[in-house]
C-alpha cells in the first residue's frame, strides 16, 4: 500500500494514527476479554468451593463492575491516540471521568447493600429493621449519586462551592422550619439502632399502653388494650420512659386480700403457708413471700408476692385465676371466711 495513504489526514489526524487508534483498542480489548476474563472465571470456580460468602460477592462484583468498567476504558485509550481539539479532548475526558465516578459509586451501592444484606441476616426476627433498612439504604445510595455529582461537576469547571453556599443558606432556612421533622427523623434512627422496642412489643408510655404496629421515619402507631390505635412522634418516645413488656423475663406479682376480724390466730398463722403451697404448686410460678400485712378497716390484710416466669399477659392472668380459684376453694375447706364491709351499731336505750 502507498505510504502516502497513511499520511492522508481526516479530521485533523492521519490513517495511521486511525490503525494505531484501532489497533490499541483491540489489543486492551483481547487483554481485557480473554486475559482478565478468564482469570475471574477462575476465581469464580475457586469460591464456588469455599464456605464464606464474601469472595463470592467480590468475584459477582468484579462482573459487574471492573469488566464493563474496562472495555468502556479500551474505548478511552483507542480515542486518546487520536488528537482532537481542545473541545473534543475536554468532551472524551469528562466522558471518561463520568464513567469512573459511575462505577465507583455501583461498587459503593454494592458494598452497602451487601453490609446491609448480612446484618439484617443476623436479626432476621425484626422485620422492623429490614423495612427500615430499606429506607436507609435509599438515602444512602441518593447521597452516593449526589456526591459523584459533585464531584464530576467541580473537575469539568463549575463552581461547586459557590453553589454549595448559596444552598446552604437555603438550607438553614429550611432546617429551621422543620425542626420537629428533623428531630422525629434522628429519634428515628435512634430506635433503629438502640431498638429500645420493636414490632409486636407490648410497651407503656405515661398513661398509654399497647402494641407497636407501626415504625415510621415522623410517627410510631401502639394498639392499645381498648382496641383504638394511638399515635406518637419519635421524639415523644425517645425523650419519654418507656416500658417494654416483652423484654421481661418475669414479671412480678403483688396481691392483697383480706379475712374477718373473727378469724382464729391458729388460722391467721396457717395462711401463709397455705398461699405458699398453692402457688409453688401452681407451673411456671416463684413464690416469694407472704405475710398478715395490717389492719384494715374491716378486715385483716394479707399481702402475697410471686413471679410469673414469662412476659406474656394472658399467661399472668391465667395464672392469678388459678391461685384465686385454689385459695377459695383451700379456705372453705377449712373455714375461713373472707372479709367484706361491714357495720357494727350499738344502740343504747335512754
Amino acid at each position: 500500500m502507498d505510504i502516502k495513504f497513511w499520511d492522508h489526514i481526516l479530521w485533523g489526524n492521519r490513517i495511521s494514527d486511525f490503525f494505531a487508534a484501532f489497533l490499541t483498542f483491540s489489543m486492551s480489548f483481547l487483554v481485557v476479554r480473554v486475559i482478565i476474563r478468564s482469570v475471574i472465571r477462575r476465581l469464580k470456580k475457586f469460591v464456588e468451593k469455599t464456605k464464606t460468602e464474601f469472595d463470592d460477592f467480590i468475584v459477582r462484583m468484579l462482573e459487574k463492575i471492573l469488566l464493563p468498567f474496562l472495555y468502556l476504558t479500551c474505548a478511552y485509550l483507542g480515542l486518546k491516540v487520536l488528537k482532537f481539539s481542545a473541545t473534543w479532548d475536554g468532551s472524551i475526558n469528562a466522558i471518561q471521568l463520568a464513567v469512573i465516578l459511575f462505577f465507583v459509586a455501583r461498587a459503593m451501592i454494592l458494598l452497602l447493600s451487601y453490609g446491609f444484606k448480612v446484618f439484617l441476616s443476623r436479626r432476621q426476627d425484626d422485620p422492623t429493621l429490614a423495612r427500615s433498612f430499606d429506607g436507609i439504604f435509599g438515602v444512602l445510595k441518593l447521597l452516593i449519586w449526589v456526591l459523584a455529582s459533585i464531584v464530576f461537576l467541580d473537575n469539568i469547571g463549575f463552581k461547586v462551592s459557590t453553589m454549595i453556599a448559596g444552598l446552604g443558606i437555603g438550607g438553614i432556612a429550611v432546617a429551621i422550619a422543620a425542626q420537629t421533622l428533623l428531630k422525629d427523623f434522628f429519634s428515628y434512627f435512634s430506635i433503629v439502632f438502640d431498638r429500645p422496642f420493636k414490632l409486636g412489643d407490648f410497651i407503656i408510655i405515661g398513661d398509654y399502653m399497647g402494641t407497636v404496629e407501626y415504625i415510621g421515619i415522623k410517627t410510631t402507631r401502639i394498639r392499645s388494650l381498648g382496641g383504638e390505635q394511638v399515635i406518637f412522634s419519635n421524639t415523644d418516645l425517645t425523650d419519654s420512659r418507656v416500658r417494654n413488656y416483652k423484654l421481661m423475663e418475669k414479671r412480678r406479682v403483688l396481691f392483697r386480700f383480706g379475712v374477718a376480724y373473727q378469724t382464729p390466730l391458729s388460722q391467721m398463722r396457717e395462711i401463709p403457708k397455705i398461699i405458699e403451697a398453692i402457688i409453688k404448686e401452681t407451673k411456671d410460678t416463684a413464690f416469694d413471700r407472704a405475710h398478715f400485712f395490717s389492719y384494715g378497716d374491716f378486715s385483716l390484710i394479707f399481702e402475697v408476692v410471686y413471679y410469673v416466669l414469662g412476659p406474656d399477659y394472658n399467661k399472668y392472668m391465667d395464672i392469678q385465676q388459678d391461685i384465686n380459684f385454689a385459695i377459695k376453694a383451700e379456705f372453705e375447706k377449712r373455714g375461713i371466711d373472707f372479709a367484706y364491709p361491714t357495720q357494727t351499731l350499738y344502740v343504747r336505750n335512754t
